[in-house]
C-alpha cells in the first residue's frame, strides 16, 4: 500500500543524503551550498532529494518533467521558503516534543488503516525511513504553527461581513457546491512596472493558449505556476466557491468538470483555474459540541515549557475542585471565550484545528481532557454535550464565519509568504 505523507501533511525537506564512505570523495564534491537563506544554507545534498521525490510523484501521475533547469528552480524557490518559516519556527521558541510527534504519526498510520509496523513497512518499500518520515512531519508541524501565530490569529471576521454573505446568492451557493480545483499563478509583485505587467499577461496568454490546444495542465502548472502547490501540479484542493476571489466564484458555476478558467487579474498576479471535481453539500445534519476551554499561549517572556506547565497546574486544579469558567476567566488567552468562562457553546468540530477537534472526540461528556497543544497554545478542555443539529440559521452562521476565515486566511498567507520572501536575504548559489 502507497502511503502518502502529503495526503496528511505536505511533505518537507527529508534532509541530507547518506552515501557510503566508498563514495566520500562525490560527496564532498555535490553536497556545497546553493543557496544562503538569512542566517542558514540550503545544500545541493537537500535539492536532489527534494528534486528526487518531486520527479517521483510528477512520475507516477504520468505527467512530463519540466525541463531540469526549470525544475530546479520551482524546487529551490519551495525550500527557500519553506526554511524561511522554519527559521521563523525556531526564533520563536516552537517545538515539538516526542509526544506530540508520536502522536502525529500514530494518526497519519491510524487515517491510512495501518498498524504501526505496516506503516513503517509501507514506508521503507517507498525507500523512505521512520526517521526520515517523522523529521518531514515535524518541520510541517512547525511551519503549521508558524503560519498560526503569523497569520490565522491576525484574521478578523465581522458579524456584518457574514449577514451580508449568507444574504448573497455567493452564500447561497455556498451550501450547494464544492469544487475540487488545480491553479497557474503567472505572479506580478506589488509596484511592478507597467513593462513587468505586460510580460505576465504574455506568459499568461501563452500558459492558456497552450491549454486550449490540449496541454496538460498539472505539467504546465509543475513548470510555470508560482504557486504555493506548483509542484503538486497546481492541486489546491476542495474549495467551496466563496473562497474564491471574485470574478473566479461566478466563473466556475458555468464550468463543467475538467474546463479551465480564462486568465483574471488577482492581487498576486494572473491566475487559471482548472474544475478537477464537483460535489454538492446537501448533508442537513450536523454534529456539534458543547465545549470550552481554557487556552494558554507561549510568549516572548514564556517559553513552550513554561506554558505547557501552567495548562498543567491549572488542570490540576480544576481536578481538585475549583471552577472552571474562574479560571478560564482568571488565565485564558482566547478574547473570544475568556469573559465567558471559556465557552465556546455548540460548535462543529469541522471549524476547529485537527488537533483540538481529536482530542475533543476522544473526551467523553462531562469529562476534562489532559492538557494539550495546538497550533494556538497549550490548552485544557471540557466537553459539556453532544448533539445532532439540522442546518440552522446558526449552523449557517457558523459555517459563514469558517467560509470567510479560510478566504481570508489563502489570500494573507500568500501575501505573508511573498512578503517574507522579498525581505529576507537570500543569495542563490547554483
Amino acid at each position: 500500500m502507497k502511503i502518502k505523507l502529503s495526503d496528511c501533511l505536505r511533505p518537507l525537506l527529508l534532509g541530507a543524503v547518506f552515501l557510503g564512505t566508498a563514495v566520500q570523495a562525490e560527496v564532498q564534491t555535490l553536497n556545497r551550498v546553493v543557496a544562503i537563506v538569512d542566517n542558514d544554507v540550503l545544500m545541493q545534498s537537500q535539492l536532489d532529494a527534494r528534486v528526487r521525490e518531486v520527479v517521483q510523484t510528477i512520475a507516477k501521475r504520468g505527467a512530463e518533467l519540466p525541463p531540469q533547469d526549470v525544475l530546479n528552480q520551482q524546487v529551490l524557490e519551495r525550500l527557500i521558503v519553506e526554511n524561511l518559516q522554519l527559521q521563523i519556527g525556531d526564533r520563536s521558541g516552537i517545538r515539538i516534543t516526542d509526544e506530540e510527534l508520536n502522536q502525529a504519526v500514530a494518526s497519519i498510520a491510524e487515517r491510512n488503516r495501518l498498524t504501526p509496523e505496516q506503516f513503517g513497512a509501507a514506508l521503507a518499500r517507498d525507500g523512505l525511513s521512520i526517521d526520515d518520515a517523522r523529521e518531514q512531519i515535524r518541520r510541517e508541524m512547525i511551519i503549521s504553527r508558524v503560519r498560526q501565530r503569523r497569520v490565522a490569529e491576525r484574521i478578523q471576521v465581522t458579524d456584518q461581513e457574514v449577514q451580508n454573505f449568507l444574504a448573497s446568492d455567493m452564500g447561497k451557493m455556498q451550501l450547494s457546491e464544492e469544487y475540487h480545483l488545480a491553479s497557474i499563478l503567472i505572479p506580478v509583485p506589488e509596484g511592478s512596472s507597467p513593462e513587468a505587467i505586460q510580460a505576465a499577461e504574455r506568459q499568461v496568454s501563452d500558459v492558456y493558449s497552450k491549454l486550449q490546444a490540449g496541454a496538460d495542465f498539472a505539467q504546465l502548472a509543475i513548470a510555470r505556476s508560482a504557486s504555493e502547490t506548483a509542484l503538486e501540479g497546481g492541486d489546491i484542493g476542495w474549495r467551496k466557491a466563496a473562497q474564491l476571489p471574485p470574478p473566479f466564484d461566478a466563473m466556475l458555476g458555468a464550468l463543467s468538470v475538467g474546463e479551465t478558467t480564462e486568465p483574471i487579474r488577482t492581487p498576486g498576479g494572473f491566475m487559471i483555474l482548472k474544475l478537477l471535481e464537483k460535489r454538492g453539500g446537501d448533508t442537513l445534519v450536523r454534529d456539534e459540541v458543547h465545549v470550552r476551554h481554557i487556552l494558554i499561549k507561549p510568549s516572548e517572556i514564556r517559553s513552550e515549557d513554561e506554558t505547557r506547565r501552567l495548562a498543567e497546574r491549572l488542570y490540576q486544579r480544576i481536578v481538585a475542585g475549583e471552577d472552571f469558567a474562574e479560571l478560564a476567566k482568571s488565565f485564558s488567552e482566547d478574547p473570544g471565550s475568556a469573559l465567558n468562562g471559556g465557552d465556546l457553546n455548540w460548535i462543529d468540530p469541522n471549524s476547529l484545528v485537527p488537533e483540538f477537534r481529536e482530542v475533543m472526540a476522544k473526551t467523553p461528556s462531562g469529562e476534562l481532557s489532559k492538557p494539550f497543544q495546538s497550533p494556538y497554545g497549550w490548552h485544557v478542555l471540557e466537553v459539556l454535550g453532544r448533539r445532532a443539529t439540522d442546518s440552522s440559521e446558526q449552523y449557517r452562521e457558523q459555517q459563514a464565519m469558517t467560509v470567510l476565515r479560510n478566504r481570508k486566511y489563502d489570500e494573507e498567507l500568500q501575501a505573508w509568504l511573498r512578503q517574507i520572501r522579498d525581505e529576507a536575504y537570500v543569495e542563490i548559489k547554483l
